[in-house]
């Protein structure tokens, strides 16, 4: 079978596409379109390869914590708890769907520039593990909760390492002018930690940082890990603190299309792992328990999305259409970020192409688009269009734009398909209508 991209995508001898070991045109027969499609394995491996690496290097402990805003349903917290892993949450919502999957909130992070005073009440009524506080007001409302509910709350601070890692500016929030967390380069950070340390209900245990997304290169992980070793050493020098948790974040690029490079995630955490502890080693601190926050690199390339081609449209000297029957509601990413995908006939995957084509999706909106000048044999109303690399940010960013309702999401095992999250219904888009 020949690869694509992945090694979970091929293209089998009836010349169908196969994502998982499973033939997609089946899938797309059985579960209809749009439809987006998980590797659960794939999920899995990438699960242990994160955590396996970072206790190999400093010991249980040290763990990943899925960034579950890439893909949030119940199952996948499900899979999360059972790796022995944490979770990065950034809403009520986020933390309500790993409740209801019954995750162990004592391994669970909340994030947010912007938690409200219900979120932080309810964040504590469900046991969270850890609040990863943004800002000052974030410091004062979960001190005064935590004594209205006779708690005392274990937090992390959002520290802002300044670094610009040369990714998306809409994805890079490593920088000093970022929205989140606090400077370094201002002193903020540091005004901060003084705060927490004062505050009665509050147990500050360590310091996060996130310099930004879908980057391949390992140097401003590196001079992230240089930078915040640095601070937590400086901060036991101001305060006689010495953090016990450093938070590196996540961020490991993936590869969308033949143009982007491979990354071994192993190599690329063994070699932030070994700056961490040659930074310890330097500015004579103990070594903290890490952790990191992958999302995107964990689910990306574990996820499909199959859709219907309805109408070709040919404008002779100007450009060429296929229509398909999702696009921004599902996938909003191209809209947003200009993101490159492969695409494929998945029905048509052995044969050559003929021509380049747009890829438009079905709402009345004219930048709903998932691709553009993708190279296509020439499409058919009928044919089943295949979006490679749709695990991050696909489902998790769907809406109900132009009433559309939302695609199911499907795990794929084993040889055998299993629905995690069924299609909206058009019932559904009205059940908060008075």
């Amino acid at each position: 079978m020949k690869t694509i991209i992945h090694e979970n995508v091929t293209v089998g001898e009836n010349g169908h596409l196969h994502f998982a070991g499973i033939d997609t045109v089946t899938l797309a027969e059985k579960y209809g379109t749009p439809a987006i499609f998980i590797d659960e394995n794939r999920v899995r491996s990438r699960m242990r390869e994160y955590k396996n690496a970072l206790e190999n290097n400093f010991g249980a402990g040290s763990m990943p914590l899925f960034a579950s805003k890439a893909l949030s349903f119940k199952a996948l917290y499900r899979i999360a708890a059972e790796e022995g892993i944490g979770t990065d949450i950034v809403s009520p919502g986020e933390l309500y769907t790993a409740v209801s999957a019954g995750f162990p909130m004592e391994r669970a992070f909340f994030h947010g520039n912007n938690k409200t005073d219900a979120d932080i009440r309810y964040a504590m009524e469900s046991g969270l593990g850890y609040f990863v506080v943004d800002n000052m007001e974030e410091l004062d409302t979960i001190d005064m909760l935590a004594g209205e509910m006779g708690i005392r709350q274990k937090i992390l601070l959002r520290i802002t390492p300044g670094i610009d890692p040369h990714t998306h500016q809409k994805i890079s929030t490593g920088g000093v002018d970022s929205k989140f967390g606090s400077a370094i380069e201002t002193g903020l950070a540091e005004k901060i930690t003084k705060e927490a340390l004062a505050k009665e209900n509050i147990e500050l245990c360590g310091f996060h940082c996130h310099i930004g997304s879908q980057i391949f290169e390992i140097d401003p992980f590196v001079l992230a890990a240089d930078i915040m070793t640095r601070f937590i050493a400086d901060m036991r020098d101001a305060f006689g603190f010495t953090a016990k948790i450093l938070n590196l974040g996540g961020g490991i690029g993936v590869r969308y299309v033949e143009s982007d490079p491979e990354i071994s995630i192993t190599k690329n955490v063994n070699e932030i792992c070994a700056e961490v502890k040659a930074c310890c080693a330097k500015y004579d601190i103990d070594v903290p328990t890490v952790y990191m926050e992958p999302g995107r690199s964990i689910v990306a390339d574990a996820g499909m999305t199959l859709y219907t081609v309805g109408s070709v449209k040919e404008i002779e000297g100007f450009k060429n259409y296929v229509s398909i029957d999702g696009g921004m509601t599902d996938n909003p990413r191209y809209t947003l970020y200009q993101s490159a995908y492969t695409v494929l006939l998945a029905n048509r995957a052995s044969e050559e192409t003929e021509a380049e084509y747009t890829v438009g999706g079905r709402c009345c909106e004219s930048g709903d688009l998932i691709q553009e000048n993708v190279k296509l044999p020439k499409p058919r109303r009928g044919d089943i269009l295949a979006v490679l690399v749709t695990g991050a940010y696909n489902y998790s960013m769907a809406s109900n734009y132009n009433r559309i309702t939302r695609p199911p999401v499907v795990l794929l095992k084993d040889g055998k398909d299993t629905l995690a999250v069924r299609r909206e219904r058009f019932e559904d888009l009205v059940a908060c209508d008075i």
